[in-house]
């Protein structure tokens, strides 16, 4: 299963952005997820999306401004980002897994697949 990411960019504090991404090859994916990785830190969960009944979940530090979601029909799944600040400023992943397992959303090690990763850059 390969994920493409798209949407990324430079974009000015206080602006928005929308990242999408779509696997390639395999459809039905139970849990979906967006994480990122800014220079010199560790990759770290954003957000997540169950494909059941579209639960979802969000880091504290996105929550209220990111909203993430899928359209099934299409087979993708978007973060739209909002109110961005400098601090987003990262490489954005998305992310699925295979299983429907959603007690385990916030881990890495939770997703089988990964997109090659879009960078987003805030400028204040």
């Amino acid at each position: 299963v390969q994920l493409q990411a798209s949407g990324g960019g430079l974009v000015q504090a206080g602006g928005f952005l929308r990242l999408s991404c779509a696997p390639n090859g395999r459809y039905g994916l139970p849990v979906m997820g967006w994480f990122r990785q800014a220079p010199g830190k560790e990759r770290e969960f954003v957000a997540a999306i169950r494909r059941r009944d579209s639960s979802s979940d969000y880091s504290g530090s996105v929550k209220g401004r990111f909203t993430i979601s899928r359209d099934n029909a299409k087979n993708t799944m978007y973060l739209q980002m909002n109110s961005v600040e400098p601090e987003d400023t990262a490489v954005y992943y998305c992310s699925a897994s295979g299983r429907s397992d959603w007690t385990e959303r916030v881990r890495r090690t939770n997703y089988a697949y990964w997109g090659q990763g879009t960078k987003v850059t805030v400028s204040s």
